[in-house]
């Protein structure tokens, strides 16, 4: 059972809808030693063979071995600027499918679907596509390009709805779904009516003879057509954490961050544009954060002639600002906002109308009568007058629906899970929970933050949950 159906629950219902991965015969790697290993098996699948080994002394732009091997084998010289193609063939084995169900609230994408369609995604748009259905061949289909190598969130959505469609995992899918609850119980305090289901979905798969052995509740609700909710609960032995973290916006917990024109998302700038409540006339909008949000929120204001007053508390020339860390020449739009940042501060006016920046400042609380108070690193505090407030300084998982907020499974067992800080503590090769058996973790709540590198982690919990069932082949 998996819960979310973003890019890593897409990607591991394929895996697990027994199409199976092997090393295209006659096929060169750049990297010499992978190369190598990859012919001492060709014909094993990749699923099958020892994933740790394989995977061993590759590098790139992730922690992560497992998101290394699989981004390396789909994509060999994609950082260097590179267009090999992917070293793997795909066959299908229906033999070797596990029957699964992936519950997510949106249409498959998650929350591709919530991102406003038009924003450009950060990563190169070959980047976001799944096995064995480039993302670029679909566009191609549309008759549309790549901007800047990059692609449109709406793009994406539609794109892994149509995946799951082109490779037929819709019947995995059931989309509407919340989950409220997973908690361990024994095979022995279920019913008999719920055993006898079990034992019938999983038959050869799973054996639930031992009545002490412990397996996965999870209760939930579907919303029907009609809007009402339908509740559910279902049996697994083992259950896929896929949620992502785009459910809870980080709040700055300060006196009238409550307030109805205080915000957490983009999209209230966008629809108080659109109904005419915010125009070129008002008070400023004040923007909190220096991340790519805050930089798509100033972008939109700066389009609609809004005027912008920018706080946050790094210093432009931070070297950890993710302004800092992006080329150039692929990302003008970004470079423009971070230009917009050093050169029109509140002390030097510059050449952008309309906007201020104010680096190194945090803001102390909001006042009833739209009143602002700001206070800088001397100590030094601001009031402004504005219309709105967005604070876009990040997001967090919402894990609610288990035990502790899923605080017991971070690696720092004392701080909630975050998928920079303190993601969940998995096994690097089979992303298994290190502090419970049976739950496993992917994509940002497994420290994995991009899509080329979600899907390794969807390797390896495939080719695990493969040994479990004994559907590996001899």
């Amino acid at each position: 059972l998996f819960l979310g159906n973003g890019p890593s629950g897409i990607c591991l219902s394929y895996l697990l809808s027994g199409y199976v991965p092997y090393f295209k015969r006659d096929s060169l790697h750049p990297h010499s030693i992978l190369q190598r290993k990859l012919e001492e098996a060709p014909d094993v699948s990749i699923l099958d063979q020892d994933l740790e080994y394989l995977s061993e002394g590759l590098e790139g732009r992730s922690h992560s071995p497992m998101a290394l091997l699989f981004d390396t084998l789909l994509r060999p010289d994609t950082d260097f600027g590179g267009t090999t193609e992917s070293v793997l063939t795909w066959w299908h084995e229906p033999s070797r499918a596990i029957p699964h169900l992936v519950l997510g609230k949106n249409p498959p994408g998650g929350a591709w679907h919530s991102i406003e369609g038009s924003m450009i995604t950060l990563s190169r748009g070959e980047w976001m596509g799944l096995p064995d259905l480039p993302f670029k061949d679909w566009l191609r289909q549309k008759r549309r390009g790549l901007r800047n190598d990059r692609a449109t969130a709406e793009d994406i959505a539609q794109y892994y709805q149509y995946y799951v469609m082109a490779k037929g995992l819709q019947k995995n899918f059931r989309c509407g779904t919340v989950v409220t609850s997973v908690r361990k119980v024994t095979v022995e305090s279920i019913s008999n009516y719920a055993q006898k289901d079990l034992q019938e979905e999983s038959d050869s798969l799973w054996n639930f003879t031992e009545e002490n052995m412990e397996i996965f509740k999870v209760d939930g609700y579907f919303k029907n057509v009609q809007g009402d909710k339908e509740p559910f609960s279902i049996y697994a032995q083992n259950v896929v954490l896929a949620t992502g973290t785009y459910d809870s916006p980080t709040w700055l917990r300060v006196k009238g961050e409550n307030l109805s024109y205080v915000h957490h998302q983009l999209s209230a700038l966008e629809e108080a544009v659109k109904d005419g409540s915010i125009s070129i006339m008002s008070d400023p909008v004040l923007i909190v954060g220096a991340g790519l949000t805050a930089a798509d929120a100033i972008l939109f204001a700066h389009y609609c002639n809004i005027p912008v007053i920018h706080a946050f508390r790094r210093r432009v020339n931070d070297p950890g600002l993710i302004f800092n860390q992006l080329p150039k020449m692929m990302y003008p739009e970004y470079h423009k906002v971070h230009q917009m940042m050093k050169e029109q501060t509140a002390a030097c006016s510059g050449p952008y109308e309309s906007y201020i920046s104010l680096p190194e400042h945090h803001v102390l609380s909001f006042g009833k009568d739209k009143k602002c108070i700001l206070q800088d690193k001397n100590g030094y505090q601001k009031v402004y007058k504005i219309s709105m407030a967005l604070v876009l300084t990040g997001s967090n998982p919402n894990l609610s629906f288990l035990p502790n907020n899923g605080i017991d499974l971070a690696m720092d067992c004392d701080q909630p899970v975050n998928p920079k800080r303190n993601p969940i503590d998995v096994d690097p090769f089979t992303y298994e929970c290190t502090q419970e058996k049976g739950l496993y973790a992917l994509g940002p709540l497994a420290g994995d933050n991009f899509v080329r590198f979600v899907q390794g982690g969807a390797l390896a919990v495939a080719s695990a949950l493969l040994k479990k069932a004994n559907k590996n082949p001899p």
